[in-house]
């Protein structure tokens, strides 16, 4: 999973998209860049490891100089470390210049290196499918050139050919050297990408394209839409927007996980708010846990914190017992979902939290989080409880078991790291060491999210469910996927 944004704007925007990364940071936390264009076309870019205030000095941002940018925080969905050569944006210099940033994953990335070498006669530096997509657009613009000068309808035609190509799950943002700003979306929709407008005093206007909502309200822009799958969106150097959609059979089913854990609870997605969405999700399971666990073995509610909270909040509502607060956290520790490896994970737990005795001394406690992956976490906090006195301790996830990996761009490869792969809830409850384990109902799920937006028919719900929205997703892939990953 990473974040995203892209701005065009009447005077310097290397600040405003600085200030954008730090609002999606929670997105990725491995490397981050920036690349700003001049309107003559010369490039300004600056990458780094680690977190946007790590990665950016006073030096580097004064050399960001353009009225056009675009800005990436990532999380690895490969390997177990960050690579300095896999930061994003990715520039390709023919044609005119391109950088791009990518959030998703594509999944026929081994058809396409292929094509990229033996057909278009072009070589690739890294792994990344972001450099990967970067190259199949920079040969789609060359392909559909007709003349001096690049025109929307030229762009929009070399996004209908990187759609019939590339297969998985992408929003991107790039910068055509001399022309502006491109954002597009896959037919699936599966990654988020929201369009925003802010008018001058001068009547002109400026504009982002980002990954969630909130960078919009922050900066005092307003909402246009969501981008649609499918769709191409292109800001030239005046300010002037072109829109067309560019895939053949669209369709809109946005990941859930996004709902569940990955996007922030104050942001809008699709138009279904991620906090109402997280509400409902409590509103649910409260009546899955009253179904499967015995009455009088809960004391208290207490959340994971910082997104299992307002399912937490509805299941003691509903449940008409006490909410209480028993974990505080440390906020200068990053989510260890998105940390890179077990043994960074497992030790960063007992950093990031801190169980208050007071509240679980000789207390049967319910615990709710946003959602169980690896189990390393879950086990961890589950231990930390017992230590801090509880009597007995009932977890309960406000997602469904996670069975299957994901692979469209959050870091689920591996079957085998799924505590819930193989496994029956019971077993699950005896790994992890709690007394009695609850899932939400992998419709109900779907439910609370839907119940958000009547414009979202369907859900990408592959790691609950096991079924790939995109089709092109097989037990051979699944494998190498895997084989990669451990390689």
């Amino acid at each position: 999973m990473c974040g995203i944004v892209g701005m065009v704007g009447r005077g310097s925007v290397n600040q405003e998209i600085y200030d954008s990364l730090l609002l999606l940071q929670h997105r990725g936390q491995d490397s981050t860049g920036i690349a700003t264009a001049e309107p003559s076309g010369v490039f300004h870019v600056h990458k780094a490891k680690g977190q946007v205030r790590e990665g950016f000095r006073t030096r580097d941002m004064r050399s960001l100089l353009g009225n056009l940018g675009l800005g990436h925080v990532r999380y690895a969905t490969k390997g177990t470390a960050s690579s300095e050569e896999e930061a994003q944006p990715f520039y390709v210099n023919a044609p005119y210049g391109i950088v791009l940033v990518h959030n998703g994953n594509l999944t026929n990335t081994r058809e396409l290196t292929e094509e990229l070498f033996r057909k278009d006669r072009r070589h690739l530096n890294t792994s990344s499918d972001t450099e990967l997509l970067v190259n199949v657009l920079a040969n789609e613009l060359q392909t559909v050139i007709s003349g001096p000068d690049l025109d929307p309808e030229q762009v929009f035609q070399a996004v209908t050919r990187v759609h019939e190509r590339a297969e998985g799950s992408y929003a991107a943002i790039a910068l055509i050297a001399g022309y502006g700003l491109l954002a597009f979306r896959d037919p699936f929709g599966i990654r988020p990408l929201i369009l925003g407008t802010r008018r001058n005093a001068d009547g002109s206007y400026e504009w982002v394209v980002t990954s969630e909502s909130l960078v919009l309200e922050n900066g005092e822009f307003e909402v246009v839409r969501d981008v649609e799958p499918g769709e191409a969106v292109f800001i030239d150097l005046e300010g002037n927007l072109h829109t067309r959609q560019c895939a053949t059979d669209p369709k809109l089913v946005p990941c859930s996980f996004e709902y569940v854990y990955l996007a922030r609870p104050d942001s809008i997605m699709n138009g279904i708010s991620v906090y109402e969405a997280r509400l409902r999700m409590g509103e649910r399971l409260a009546d899955t846990i009253a179904k499967y666990t015995p009455p009088g073995v809960i004391d208290v509610v207490m959340p994971i914190p910082d997104s299992a909270r307002p399912a937490a909040m509805q299941v003691a509502r509903k449940l008409g017992i006490e909410y209480r607060e028993g974990f505080y956290k440390n906020r200068y520790v990053g989510r260890t979902f998105i940390m890179p490896g077990q043994a960074v994970r497992k030790k960063s737990v007992r950093q990031k939290l801190n169980a208050m005795s007071s509240e679980f001394k000789g207390k049967n406690v319910l615990l709710i989080d946003d959602s169980i992956v690896r189990g390393t976490t879950s086990k961890e906090i589950i231990q930390m409880a017992r230590d801090a006195g509880a009597a007995t301790v009932t977890f309960a996830s406000a997602a469904p078991p996670v069975r299957y990996p994901h692979v469209y761009g959050i870091n689920m490869p591996s079957r085998h790291e799924l505590v819930a792969h193989g496994r029956t809830i019971p077993e699950i409850a005896e790994e992890l060491g709690a007394d009695y384990m609850v899932y939400q109902e992998v419709e109900d799920l779907k439910a609370a999210i839907l119940e958000g937006s009547p414009d979202v028919e369907d859900l990408d719900m592959s790691c609950f469910d096991g079924r790939y929205i995109t089709g092109t997703v097989s037990d051979e892939y699944l494998a190498w996927v895997e084989g990669s990953q451990e390689s």
